[in-house]
């Protein structure tokens, strides 16, 4: 069977762990000879990149895996991180609400998860439903990767 994903290491500063991170992610094979590769993973600690962004890796001796090197198409797809503050709130409330705006959240533990919104979904709408629990300090929340989409989404309200 021809192999399509292969696991891509991503080296970048953290502003939620304030240090460099390496994380592994799952990406389909674009174009193998170019090192073209799309990925398909919910990042956690925020690079620059969200899921079906297409982006170049190398093969990197000392890391003894692919690496990736820069993003060249954006998906048009954003990723934010949600850390939950109160500790007896059951974030799974948060995520059914995101999951009802086409979201798909990727949780890490108890009081961290990742947010996928799709280039199609209004992030005005989810940017209200974090707002919401933000100003009740329930979360807090960054937006390491939003898309020109969801930007322009923000600015029509």
């Amino acid at each position: 069977m021809a192999e399509t994903h292969k696991k891509i290491l991503f080296k970048y500063y953290s502003t939620y762990l304030e240090e460099i991170v390496s994380e592994t992610m799952w990406a389909e094979i674009i174009d193998a000879e170019k090192g073209y590769f799309k990925l398909d993973n919910i990042p956690f600690f925020g690079p620059l990149i969200a899921t079906d962004d297409i982006f170049r890796a190398e093969y990197d001796e000392n890391e003894k895996a692919f690496m990736h090197k820069e993003t060249i198409e954006s998906s048009g797809n954003s990723i934010v991180q949600v850390l939950v503050l109160e500790k007896e709130f059951d974030a799974a409330v948060i995520r059914e609400k995101l999951k009802a705006l086409n979201c798909i959240t990727e949780v890490l533990n108890d009081t961290f998860f990742a947010v996928e919104i799709v280039r199609n979904t209004d992030y005005s709408l989810v940017k209200s439903v974090l707002n919401e629990y933000e100003s009740q300090a329930i979360i807090e929340f960054a937006e390491p990767c939003l898309s020109e989409k969801h930007r322009t989404d923000l600015l029509k309200n």
